[in-house]
């Protein structure tokens, strides 16, 4: 999944750490994977993100979409680094981070870190990926 980056924005970082857990965000995850979205009310993006988020998580059984409102949750959003909305994290099934991205993510990039943690393939699913202009997380 890769988000545009912006001067001064960090690549998106590896997603190595906590496991999250319903209790913490507040719903239930999937029971395959779950694509947790952390966004705020006037976030144009965030509106964009839910539907990209939406349509990739109906494309596969087991597979939940969530979204949190960042102001409502700032324990887990400090936590997890979460800077700005969008911030969307690809779960495991039992709620290990596999991917991260922020920003309005590319669809094709979601259904690829969608892969990942579905198959559970890819040893260096916590390791740092980038390219000069995009991030992948």
């Amino acid at each position: 999944m890769r988000a545009p980056r912006r001067a001064g924005q960090s690549a998106p970082q590896a997603a190595a750490g906590p496991v999250l857990t319903t209790e913490q965000v507040g719903h239930e995850l999937g029971e395959r994977a779950t694509l947790l979205q952390f966004s705020s009310a006037f976030c144009a993006p965030c509106r964009a993100t839910r539907r990209i988020l939406a349509d990739v998580a109906a494309m596969a059984e087991g597979v939940s979409h969530i979204e949190v409102d960042a102001e409502s949750h700032l324990d887990l959003v400090r936590e997890l680094g979460v800077l700005r909305t969008p911030t969307v994290f690809v779960l495991a099934a039992d709620g290990s981070i596999i991917r991260r991205a922020s920003g309005q993510p590319r669809k094709p990039d979601v259904i690829a870190a969608l892969g990942i943690a579905l198959t559970g393939s890819g040893a260096d699913a916590a390791a740092p990926r980038s390219s000069p202009s995009r991030g992948t997380p």
